[in-house]
């Protein structure tokens, strides 16, 4: 038993590991605004265009973080879920149709 609690917490930690070195770029407005984070969901890069950079439209460049963080933030999630299945379904290959193969 603790044999598999070993092997699940290896896995685990390989899963972080992989998901730190994939990118995922959110972006809103035609990418005027761009998020990157990586697939454990940490930001890693913010661009702005220089349009965008102006007092008047300050509520509008907060709105567009907002909407090109929400992006990157899925597909973040995306891909961890992505990850994660593909271990699951390695080490419970009795278990896959829960993990949506049949």
């Amino acid at each position: 038993m603790f044999d598999k609690l070993n092997e699940a917490q290896k896995q685990a930690d390989a899963v972080k590991t992989r998901l730190a070195n994939i990118a995922v770029t959110g972006s809103a407005s035609g990418d005027k605004v761009k998020v990157t984070a990586d697939g454990n969901r940490k930001i890693k890069e913010i661009e702005i265009s220089d349009e965008l950079m102006q007092a008047d439209r300050k509520e509008e460049l907060q709105d567009l973080l907002i909407m090109a963080i929400d992006d990157a933030m899925e597909q973040a999630d995306n891909v961890a879920q992505s990850e994660m299945k593909a271990v699951m379904s390695a080490m419970l290959p009795g278990l896959s149709s829960i993990f949506g193969k049949k």
